[in-house]
C-alpha cells in the first residue's frame, strides 16, 4: 500500500515539470473507507465542460422541452375531445362547421348542376324548335286582287270613283276629327294620370320652387323654352332658362335672368312672354318682360293677404297663387274680408288690373293647392300623401261649387306647387325637389 502511494507521489513529482500546480486531497468513500484524490491542470484544455453540458446541450434541452409540451397538448386535445371539454374544444367545433359548410357547398352544386341540365334540355328542345320552323315551308301570300270597284258591276255607281255614294262615304270619314292631347276645346277635368318625372332639383335651394311653359310664347323665345324658379331662400331673384325638355332634363340652362324684384313663394306664371310673379313681401304683382329684361307692369292685388295671412295648407307664403288656363290670367288669393275663403280672381295680362272677382265657399288653408281649367277652380286636398284626390271644382261660369274625388299622386309626398298649361294639356307641379308633370283629360261641356 505504501509502495503504491510512494509510486503515485513519484509521478506526479515527475509530471509537475510540465504543470503549474497540483493538488491533493483525501476523503472517505460511501464505505467510510479513506480516499485520496490528486488534482493536475490540463496542458491542453483552457477549461472542463461545464456540468450542464454547454449551450449545445441546452439548446437541445429547450426543443426537447417544447416537443413533449406539444405532444402532451396534442394528446390532451383527443382527452378533451372524448369527455366533452379540453383547451382545444373551439378547433373541434371550428371543424365540425367546416364539414357542414363542405356538405351544404357539396348539395347547392348539385343543385346546380340538376338547373344547368334543365336548361341544357330547355336550350335544346327550343333549338330542334327552330330547326322545325326553319324547315316548314312560308305561306305565299296571295297576289294582289284587283280594286273593289273593279270587282263590281260597272254599272252599280255606289263602287264608281265619282259616284253620289263614294262622296258620301268619304264626307262621313273626313268628318270624324282624330284624338288629339293638345286639343284647344274646354271641358270639365275628368281625370289626372300619373305622373310623369322630368328633373330633380340640385340643391337644398329648389326643395320647393316653380317651372313652367308659356302657352303662348313671344319671341325671341319659342314654345319649347322652359323656365325654373327655386324658391328657397330669402332673395329669390334667378330665373332659368332651358331651350327645351331635354335641356331642362339634363340640367343645362341656355338663359339666366336676374329679376329686379324678389320673388314671393311658388306662385308665378308664365304668359305671352312674360314671367307674373308676387314680390316677397306684399301683394303687388310683378309682370316681368322677358324680350327686354324689365318691369313692364306692377299693380297691388286689392285686399289680398300676403306673408302668410292666407296661404294652402302646406304653408310657404302661398297667398297668392298666379295662373293661366285657356281663358286668360288668374290670381287665387285670400282677404279678410273673405274671411279666408278662396277668391277667384281674373286679370288683364298687360296692366294686371282685376277685371272681375268671384267669392268661394272653400277655406284656402285647408287645401294643398289650386289651379284653373276653363274658367274653373280646382283645388288638391293632400300635399304629402301619395294618393290623395283633388276634392272641389269651382265654376266662374255659374258661380256653383261641388264636391269632387279625382285621384291624384303625390310621388314623393311634398308638393308645393301646381299650375295648368292650356297649350300641352298638362298640370306643371314641384313636388319634393323633382319637377313632375301630369297629363289630365276634359270631358265635353254640357249642352255641346
Amino acid at each position: 500500500m505504501w509502495l503504491q502511494v510512494a509510486l503515485c507521489l513519484s509521478c506526479l513529482l515527475l509530471g509537475s515539470q510540465g504543470q503549474e500546480r497540483a493538488a491533493f486531497h483525501r476523503t472517505n468513500d460511501r464505505n467510510s473507507r479513506c480516499q485520496y484524490t490528486f488534482t493536475v491542470a490540463s496542458p491542453t484544455e483552457a477549461s472542463c465542460p461545464t456540468v450542464g453540458g454547454g449551450p449545445e446541450v441546452e439548446a437541445l434541452k429547450s426543443r426537447l422541452t417544447l416537443l413533449e409540451a406539444l405532444v402532451n397538448r396534442l394528446v390532451g386535445g383527443e382527452a378533451g375531445a372524448v369527455a366533452g371539454a379540453g383547451p382545444d374544444t373551439g378547433l373541434q367545433e371550428a371543424y365540425v362547421q367546416v364539414m357542414e359548410e363542405k356538405t351544404q357547398l357539396q348539395r347547392d352544386k348539385e343543385r346546380l348542376d340538376r338547373q344547368v341540365q334543365d336548361l341544357q334540355r330547355r336550350l335544346e328542345e327550343l333549338r330542334q324548335e327552330t330547326e322545325r320552323l326553319r324547315a316548314r315551308p312560308c305561306q305565299q301570300p296571295p297576289p294582289p286582287s284587283a280594286p273593289l270597284q273593279d270587282q263590281r258591276p260597272a254599272s252599280d255607281p255606289a263602287w264608281q270613283l265619282g259616284g253620289a255614294g263614294y262622296q258620301e262615304v268619304k264626307a262621313e270619314v273626313t268628318e270624324v276629327p282624330a284624338p288629339s292631347q293638345n286639343s284647344t276645346g274646354c271641358g270639365e277635368l275628368v281625370s289626372v294620370r300619373e305622373p310623369e318625372s322630368h328633373r330633380m332639383a340640385d340643391s337644398i335651394a329648389g326643395k320647393y320652387g316653380v317651372w313652367m311653359q308659356d302657352p303662348e310664347a313671344v319671341t325671341p323665345y319659342g314654345p319649347k323654352m322652359l323656365w325654373r324658379i327655386d324658391t328657397v331662400g330669402s332673395e329669390v331673384r334667378q330665373l332659368f332658362g332651358y331651350e327645351d325638355m331635354d335641356q331642362l332634363v339634363r340640367g343645362f340652362p341656355t338663359k339666366v335672368l336676374l329679376l329686379p324684384e324678389p320673388v314671393e313663394s311658388t306662385g308665378a306664371t308664365m304668359y305671352r312672354g312674360s314671367l307674373y310673379y308676387q314680390r316677397r313681401r306684399s301683394r303687388t304683382l310683378l309682370r316681368y318682360d322677358l324680350a327686354t329684361e324689365s318691369i313692364a307692369a306692377r299693380r297691388d292685388l286689392p285686399h289680398a293677404g300676403f306673408h302668410g295671412q292666407f296661404p294652402y295648407s302646406w304653408g310657404g307664403y302661398t297667398d297668392i297663387d298666379l295662373g293661366v288656363d285657356e281663358q286668360g290670367l288668374w290670381a287665387i288669393y285670400s282677404t279678410n274680408k273673405a274671411k279666408g275663403a278662396i277668391m277667384v280672381s281674373q286679370l288683364d295680362p298687360n296692366s294686371l288690373e282685376v277685371k272681375r272677382s268671384w267669392e268661394t265657399k272653400i277655406r284656402k288653408n285647408t287645401v294643398a293647392n289650386a289651379f284653373m281649367i276653363c274658367g274653373r277652380l280646382y283645388t288638391v286636398a293632400s300635399y304629402t300623401s301619395p294618393n290623395t284626390t283633388v276634392n272641389y271644382m269651382y265654376d266662374t261660369a255659374t258661380g256653383q261649387s261641388k264636391a269632387i274625388a279625382l285621384p291624384f299622386r303625390n310621388r314623393y309626398r311634398y308638393n308645393s306647387m301646381i299650375d295648368y298649361n292650356p297649350a300641352h294639356k298638362k298640370l306643371y307641379a314641384w313636388d319634393n325637389f323633382h319637377m313632375v308633370s301630369y297629363d289630365v283629360r276634359l270631358g265635353k261641356l254640357e249642352g255641346n
